[in-house]
């Protein structure tokens, strides 16, 4: 599986609770092993690895495990309990049921439910929803999303099966991001909804608890933050896609990435059929080749043990002044000043010194003084 990126846009949204209550998030970003610098930098990505250190980080500063971003604090071990509470139940239906009446004894935070409904095909779906709007203290919607997305990982893993997700609805206009939203959810996705809901197969609310003590112990040591960061469990065609490239990404070095026709033939549609499907998911086989190629390299630059020209060959570039053409188009900046930024990250600092990493440099040199001179 891909290992996905994540948005600048989720990192300011996790920080903000943390902001709120004033608490300096610089320490909490290099304990991230997130440079300060990429904040200002829409187009920047953090990989999953990062963003869970950060989800840590915060846990322990805010001594909340709704990161700050609750009208009350929920208090550290209370996630862990409900999880308790659930694993007594016979099925994951009882299970869900419970960890919405566990939260409702707390006021203040998520309401959650869990209900049946009809579904347009005659078939009927459960659906989670978060049923209060938590703003102006959740103002980039993230705990929201994030109980969304939590219930579900949690749903799947409590059952032991990967609970596909038919869609996903949000109580807010489309943000600037929304484009990431089908990937984050791996499912169709609607906003200006009434409540932030998702919605699976009524079906798999009958399926048995099948995790013990044992099992929930070790899922704790990395939870919640890992529910949040690890991939889900996508069905979107877009999904299929990303997976297919992926997985070619993985198999050979240098990489050959099919082409939209190899990929048509191995999900058995026609290459115009596959085209009209992404464009209807609003996106493209170029753009998911893309975001691909992009996450892949932002792994590595992060690593700092890989060099630039390697790295470029490894994900299928020819040329390495292509790839510091296309890394650039994603993200702002270039390969040598993303990783010259990820140094406090653990990045190697004697990597050779290309042409390109000279220049680079030098931009880099030129951005920190002109972030002096605004501050």
């Amino acid at each position: 599986m891909s290992r996905l990126t994540i948005t600048m846009h989720h990192v300011r949204a996790a920080l903000s609770g943390a902001r709120r209550l004033g608490i300096d998030t610089v320490p909490l970003l290099q304990t991230a092993q997130i440079p300060p610098l990429l904040l200002g930098d829409d187009r920047a990505r953090v990989t999953p690895e990062q963003f869970t250190r950060l989800v840590k980080a915060l846990h322990h500063a805010t001594g909340d495990e709704f990161l700050g971003l609750g009208p009350t604090p929920s208090r550290r071990g209370t996630f862990a309990m409900m999880c308790h509470a659930c694993l007594g139940c016979h099925d994951l239906g009882s299970a869900l049921d419970r960890a919405a009446r566990f939260y409702g004894l707390f006021p203040g935070g998520p309401e959650m439910s869990v209900e049946t409904a009809a579904a347009a095909d005659g078939s009927e779906e459960a659906v989670f929803s978060v049923r209060n709007d938590l703003r102006p203290y959740d103002e980039g919607n993230f705990l929201s999303e994030c109980v969304l997305i939590i219930g579900h990982r949690l749903s799947s893993w409590l059952i032991g099966r990967r609970i596909p997700l038919r869609w996903a609805r949000f109580a807010y206009p489309a943000p600037a991001h929304a484009h990431e939203y089908d990937v984050l959810f791996g499912c169709p996705v609607r906003f200006g909804a009434e409540h932030t809901a998702a919605g699976w197969d009524a079906r798999w609310l009958a399926a048995p608890v099948v995790r013990d003590e044992a099992a929930l112990a070790a899922m704790l040591r990395r939870a919640p933050a890992d529910l949040l960061s690890r991939r889900d469990y996508g069905t979107t065609v877009a999904e299929q896609v990303r997976r297919t490239l992926a997985q070619a990404l993985r198999a050979e070095a240098p990489a050959r990435l099919p082409e939209v026709g190899e990929v048509a033939a191995r999900l058995a549609v026609s290459p115009a059929t596959l085209r009209r499907r992404l464009q209807a998911e609003g996106t493209s086989y170029q753009r998911l080749k893309d975001s691909v190629r992009r996450d892949a390299a932002i792994a590595s630059l992060v690593a700092g043990q890989e060099p630039i020209a390697e790295l470029a060959a490894r994900i299928g570039f020819s040329e390495d002044t292509a790839f510091h053409r296309a890394f650039r188009r994603w993200t702002g900046t270039t390969p040598g000043v993303y990783r010259l930024n990820g140094n406090g990250a653990g990045a190697r600092r004697d990597l050779p010194d290309r042409g390109h990493d000279r220049h680079e440099l030098s931009a880099c040199h030129d951005r920190h003084e002109t972030t002096g001179q605004q501050s």
